[in-house]
């Protein structure tokens, strides 16, 4: 790493050699005419806002400013839209107003996972700031900025951080964290030649990740759209044509009607031995549109007659009844012999109302469904109103064919959103790889005949 200053007399050679990282210690080999430095070395660093409680409030005043917290940091951008605080612009310095490639880190925060997080500024701001779990990084005038704002996205600043981070209960990232980075320095020209290539790149890839996510992010309303025909007759409706049967040969009925509702118990807590034994026990949180085939949690028999907890076979339907997220409404088919707690409710259809069919109905009006949920601080299904829900059954051949088809046609559409989610990761790793030939001087944009970044480096020392 580069030697530490020790005093501020220095020549500009002594300067120089404080300043260049120590040979045998670069990170790895780079072009001749560059240079291995510090981040420190070629920016500054600023602190965060400090406010009081009351001095922050979510609507934006006359003379506010926005104050970004980390959940405003991406890794790569920063979100100015969202979970936003506003505070008097008297509280903030010039210096903490978010310019153009400013890059604002996560310095402070319980999150290994979050920890040094890295976003850039791609505006010029007159009234956003940072608050005080965050640190700015500015590049100064001598230095191309776009190019210590993308350097600092690249593996050799993340793997510090991570490597401070491991082993390490790390809450915090102290300034010598970033300045003392080292930094692969090339001459001004060939800084710019690199940024318009990541930039170029990054563009085209940022397309296809965007097709990626729009596929992604319409699943949901292609998954409901399906349903939505399945539920009403029409992705059938050829089928009875085929086979002579009409609609009006659905029969519309409520969930009381056409299964055995029942549900569990949780035995005492205060018997660990009840904990002990080969029943599976399941609950809500294991229910997730799935199979159920395994349980986190097994009790014994004892635990069984000395709680309302029951054993039901498999082929039950299970759906979540209690919680204040999404697994409140979700189904699930039981594929064991297990009990449930009593957040769950068990649906054991009659015969003419085939499991799967039901599974699917679930899914099918599963917002619907969550909106009828009762209570006070925590909203709850009960099986009185899942037992009111109305379904319309087709005849079994039918349900049989509807269901058929909706595992074929949702499995393509799961098949679908995971290659989109696997196009997302291999174009952020193939960012990554970008960055770490940019900033090897491997994108071919380098012109060996150009003056060494030495020169550069002792212009930034001398302040000229």
């Amino acid at each position: 790493m580069a030697k530490k200053t020790k005093s501020a007399d220095l020549s500009i050679e002594e300067k120089l050699e404080q300043a260049l990282v120590v040979p045998g210690y670069e990170p790895y080999k780079i072009p001749d005419n560059w240079c291995w430095t510090t981040v420190g070395t070629v920016t500054n660093i600023y602190r965060g806002v400090s406010y009081k409680k009351n001095e922050g409030h979510s609507e934006k005043h006359m003379n506010d400013c926005l104050v970004l917290r980390g959940g405003n940091i991406q890794e790569g951008s920063i979100d100015t839209e969202t979970d936003n605080v506003f505070v008097n612009r008297d509280l903030v310095s010039g210096t903490q107003i978010i310019r153009k490639y400013d890059v604002i880190i996560v310095s402070s925060t319980g999150s290994k996972k979050v920890i040094g997080r890295a976003g850039i500024s791609f505006s010029d701001y007159s009234d956003v700031a940072f608050g005080a779990f965050l640190t700015l990084v500015r590049a100064n005038d001598y230095i191309y900025k776009p190019f210590i704002a993308y350097y600092l996205q690249s593996d050799i600043y993340r793997n510090r951080i991570r490597t401070l981070a491991s082993g390490v209960n790390i809450n915090n990232i102290r300034n010598e964290y970033i300045t003392e980075t080292p930094l692969s320095l090339p001459p001004l020209p060939e800084q710019q030649r690199i940024v318009e290539r990541i930039e170029s790149l990054f563009s085209k890839l940022d397309e296809a990740k965007e097709k990626a996510q729009e596929v992604i992010d319409s699943f949901e309303i292609r998954k409901a759209a399906i349903l939505h025909k399945a539920f009403s007759g029409e992705l059938t409706a050829k089928w009875r044509e085929e086979n002579g049967v009409g609609i009006e040969s659905w029969e519309r009925k409520r969930i009381s009607e056409c299964c055995k509702l029942g549900s569990g118990g949780t035995p005492s807590r205060k018997k660990p031995n009840y904990y002990t034994g080969d029943i599976p026990w399941i609950k809500t949180g294991e229910i997730n549109w799935n199979t159920v085939n395994y349980s986190e949690e097994s009790i014994t028999q004892e635990a069984i007659d000395n709680s309302s907890a029951k054993v039901y076979a498999p082929g039950a339907v299970l759906v979540a009844m209690y919680g204040m997220g999404i697994t409140r409404g979700k189904a699930a088919i039981l594929g064991i012999e297990a009990a449930t707690n009593q957040a769950v409710c068990v649906l054991q259809p009659k015969g003419y109302l085939f499991n799967r069919y039901l599974y699917f109905f679930f899914m099918c009006n599963y917002w619907d469904i969550r909106e009828q949920a009762v209570g006070g601080n925590q909203l709850n299904l009960s099986a009185t109103i899942i037992g009111k829900l109305n379904i319309d059954i087709p005849n079994l051949e039918e349900q049989y064919v509807i269901t058929e088809l909706l595992d074929s046609i949702i499995e393509k559409e799961y098949q679908t959103k995971q290659i989109a989610e696997s196009v997302i990761d291999q174009i952020d790793a193939m960012k990554k790889a970008i960055l770490a030939r940019a900033f090897r001087g491997e994108l071919g944009t380098n012109d060996p005949e150009e003056e060494s970044a030495v020169e550069l480096l002792k212009q930034i020392l001398s302040g000229e």
